[in-house]
């Protein structure tokens, strides 16, 4: 079966399993790894996920999937938070995080460059502004291969 129609199924199971409920879909895999199969659920809401929230949201997709079954060969289900540094793909992902660092890799250079980082600015008509350093990048989103919101690890001298 075409990865991408068990995307999409995939995506209709999560859009039953969260319905009503306060988890946000945040990006779904569907990949090979060492010989097995994963399909992946990345799941988030206001405060951030626990282990709770995965066990429960994975149980009711494990089950969503024991019925329509849409995966023909053998594959593990994994369901986690994004993470810190959590990818950037929806619309509503740049408009909620202005102001926050993020990197971005593109499929083809902009003003010579394919990989930028720095702060989102603003979400305009399907274009990203991206201010790195002291200048402003116009990034359109059709453009974007990968965009992800950028964690900094920043240690104080005295913990050291």
């Amino acid at each position: 079966m075409q990865k991408n129609l068990i995307l999409e199924k995939a995506k209709n199971i999560a859009d039953e399993a969260l319905k009503g409920k306060n988890y946000e879909l945040v990006d779904i895999e569907f990949v090979k790894e060492g010989g097995n199969w994963y399909l992946r659920y990345y799941i988030d809401k206001p405060g951030g996920v626990t282990l709770d929230d995965c066990q429960e949201v994975s149980e009711e997709i494990s089950r969503l999937l024991d019925i329509y079954d849409p995966i023909p060969q053998r594959y593990i289900l994994e369901v986690s938070s994004p993470g810190v540094e959590r990818p950037l793909k929806k619309d509503s992902d740049f408009i909620r995080f202005k102001g926050k660092e993020i990197e971005v890799k593109t499929f083809e250079p902009i003003s010579g460059k394919k990989s930028f980082a720095g702060i989102l600015v603003d979400f305009i008509d399907g274009v990203i502004v991206l201010k790195e350093k002291d200048t402003n990048f116009s990034i359109p989103k059709d453009k974007i291969s990968s965009a992800r919101l950028k964690f900094n690890f920043k240690f104080d001298e005295q913990e050291r």
